[in-house]
């Protein structure tokens, strides 16, 4: 059964969600010409936000990090989203100097070892190439949901990053069936692993398949906390000192 079988489903007030997020991402891209972008995982809920993009032609730049760490059905998705939109998509790389260190350092399985190589190797998988995605831009765009998790929960529409950037999340009250609705109502190209109990999608030797009943982003760093499941990507610097990140 696909993940379209599964979870799609029209629900009371659809319409008007959609309306509402196409209304953020044309505000925003109003006032960030030129300096705003989406930064996508790849995830179903960013290719809703990417085909609302296209979809309306808005002036928003399409951004992605490819950490060396993807599943090959995720980096497939980059140039789907080149072919079937006829948009580019920026790539960011980690330095490879520095993956090179860490991996002869460290192993290729540090993340499993400990919660501040994992950290790390997030670090500078993520954080630093997602620190020169933003460099030059005053906003940037997010397919994150309240309903994806506990520490979610609150995501507001607006938001601020810690460097002062707007941070708009314009699926923020979308629930997983809208998601699904909307990527078949629209004919949306979508990773293949949701399609394999993946609804939440990371690097390769952090994700796994979930089982019936289990959260949402269980199978994302399975072997931790579940408070600490985020990679630093979303979380506010004060949140990051509370539980000892290190962005």
């Amino acid at each position: 059964m696909s993940a379209i079988d599964l979870y799609a489903r029209a629900t009371l007030g659809f319409e008007e969600r959609v309306a509402h997020a196409l209304a953020v991402l044309q505000s925003a891209a109003t006032d960030h010409a030129g300096a705003i972008v989406q930064a996508t995982s790849l995830g179903a809920e960013d290719m809703v936000v990417t085909d609302l993009i296209a979809r309306h032609a808005l002036p928003i730049a399409i951004g992605t990090l490819e950490t060396g760490k993807l599943h090959p059905e995720t980096s497939a998705l980059i140039g789907t989203i080149e072919r079937h939109y006829g948009l580019a998509v920026e790539v960011y790389r980690p330095v490879a100097e520095d993956v090179v260190h860490f991996v002869g350092t460290h192993g290729e399985d540090a993340m499993y070892r400990s919660l501040a190589l994992r950290k790390a190797c997030c670090g500078l998988r993520k954080m630093e190439p997602l620190s020169r995605m933003l460099g030059a831009r005053s906003a940037w765009v997010t397919g994150l949901r309240r309903e994806q998790s506990n520490a979610r929960g609150e995501v507001p529409f607006h938001d601020r990053d810690d460097a002062g950037r707007t941070k708009l999340n314009p699926l923020a009250d979308w629930s997983w069936a809208d998601v699904w609705h909307y990527i078949r109502v629209n004919g949306v190209p979508y990773n293949p692993l949701h399609d394999q109990f993946m609804p939440s999608i990371g690097c390769a030797p952090c994700t796994r398949a979930i089982a019936v009943g289990e959260d949402f982003r269980a199978g994302r760093w399975w072997w931790e906390d579940e408070s600490l499941k985020e990679c630093g990507l979303h979380v506010q610097q004060e949140a990051v000192s509370m539980i000892g990140e290190h962005a």
